[in-house]
């Protein structure tokens, strides 16, 4: 039987409950079709209709290696023919988890020692808590159980790693976020900064406000931070000049752990092939996902620094097996797609691509955004970037909320063609396309945001806003 597109609409919408979606507003229609991605070319995408996207948001931060690339569905194909599963309990192995593992390892920044595998970001956060945790009770530090986030830090959406995002509507009518998890404030000096306040300054008073929190709830009590090296859902934002710097003095000072979160911004996209290799960053745990299988395949790791891993090994004559372990950690389809997706970025050097491509995509972004009168800030890294309207330039002054600009902005850019994302926490438009993405791309891509933006910004002058 074929089915026709409201065949698939009416099946989806009759049965499917999807994430982050105004569940009424589906349910009746009022928010339209839901659509069909039928498929995928390089930085591109198909919907069922035929129509063409460029995807300015590589689906959520992690097509890193671009669409279509057959080297891992045959990677994929291979592993499925030879072996489809198996558990890594209790010692047992595959040929691509030692692969991919040993290669981790020496590729992640620090000096890592372990990797235990989940199948998202948000596992692997919940992951890195119970590592905290363990690690400290078998340390003899019961107490030091408590873990810091940030406000506008993105970690996931399951229990623990909810807790840790920063961002209020993840936690509303969920009961979120749990008390062991507390937040300090973000690192974003456009609307963070006092009056006449540095980079410096202001990343200096960001680290004393971290450990003036330490010091209230208890150095003993307080067992790990956990950061992105760049803020990414929270609006994508680079750290201030001296940031990680000044953070990490604190933490060492205290005796609190550093977990990277580098789900998005790990293998290459900010230029680097880690954001903690970008910014200096020490950690002791870091978190993977996404662009390690450029989400071909759902797999996340926890990446265990020397550090912590001795502590648990010391401790396992006196407590056992180390009780944790799902059924898909380390599925072998998971690891070969992992290790064909690796050989891309280290073949094209796409972190090189990143860099070199980025910075002229930061400067179109800069050149083309930056002095128009309904846009605060453009920031970015490598490539992703953001642009961030406010109704007020000089005064600093955002938007009614009512006027949705950053999502009417989204909108017509996907209109003509472009999937760049309206963030949270203000109107801004994001972008974080393929590593693959040339420049003649992103002119492509600057080019319908430009229009976007201008569209919209008649249409407020239309309105009668003054600008």
């Amino acid at each position: 039987m074929v089915l026709t597109i409201k065949d698939i609409s009416d099946k989806d919408r009759n049965s499917v409950l999807h994430p982050f979606t105004q569940l009424r507003d589906f349910a009746s229609g009022k928010s339209g079709e839901p659509t069909i991605v039928e498929t995928g070319k390089g930085i591109r995408i198909t919907d069922a209709h035929g129509t063409e996207l460029i995807d300015g948001f590589a689906g959520l931060y992690c097509v890193n290696i671009g669409y279509g690339r057959t080297e891992v569905a045959e990677a994929i194909s291979r592993q499925a023919h030879r072996l489809a599963y198996y558990h890594s309990y209790a010692g047992h192995t595959t040929d691509e988890l030692a692969i991919l593992s040993d290669r981790l390892v020496k590729m992640a920044p620090g000096r890592m020692s372990k990797i235990f595998y989940g199948m998202s970001g948000s596992d692997a956060n919940e992951t890195q808590a119970k590592l905290v945790w363990y690690y400290n009770n078998l340390r003899g530090k019961p107490k030091k159980k408590k873990i810091i986030s940030r406000q506008r830090g993105y970690h996931g959406c399951s229990v623990i790693s909810g807790s840790m995002t920063g961002m209020s509507f993840y936690h509303d009518h969920m009961d979120l976020p749990l008390p062991q998890i507390i937040h300090t404030g973000a690192p974003h000096y456009y609307w963070g900064a006092n009056a006449g306040e540095t980079e410096i300054e202001f990343s200096a008073r960001r680290a004393a406000e971290l450990d003036a929190l330490i010091q209230h709830e208890g150095p003993e009590t307080v067992g790990a931070f956990i950061g992105e090296p760049v803020l990414g859902t929270g609006g994508i934002t680079p750290p201030p000049q001296g940031y990680w710097d000044a953070i990490q003095k604190v933490l060492r000072k205290n005796d609190v752990l550093l977990i990277a979160d580098e789900v998005i911004t790990g293998f290459g996209r900010t230029g680097s092939m880690f954001g903690s290799e970008h910014y200096g960053i020490e950690p002791d745990l870091i978190t993977i996902a996404k662009g390690l299988t450029s989400g071909y395949l759902p797999l996340s790791g926890a990446i265990v620094g020397e550090k912590v891993y001795r502590v648990l090994e010391d401790g396992a004559a006196r407590v056992g097996a180390f009780s944790h372990g799902y059924t898909y950690s380390g599925h072998p389809i998971g690891a070969a797609a992992a290790n064909a997706v690796l050989d891309i970025v280290e073949k094209e050097n796409l972190p090189g691509n990143a860099r070199e491509v980025g910075a002229y995509f930061q400067a179109q972004l800069r050149e083309k955004f930056a002095q128009l009168p309904i846009v605060g800030e453009v920031r970015g890294v490598g490539l992703m970037g953001a642009i961030e309207f406010v109704g007020d330039r000089e005064n600093k002054e955002r938007f009614e909320p009512s006027l949705k600009v950053g999502a009417r902005i989204s909108k017509v850019a996907r209109d003509r063609g472009l999937i760049a994302r309206a963030m949270p926490h203000g109107d801004i438009l994001g972008f974080a396309p393929p590593l693959i993405t040339t420049r003649e791309e992103v002119d492509e891509i600057v080019s319908i945001a430009e229009k976007a933006v201008r569209s919209v910004m008649d249409d407020l002058v239309r309105g009668g806003l003054k600008i």
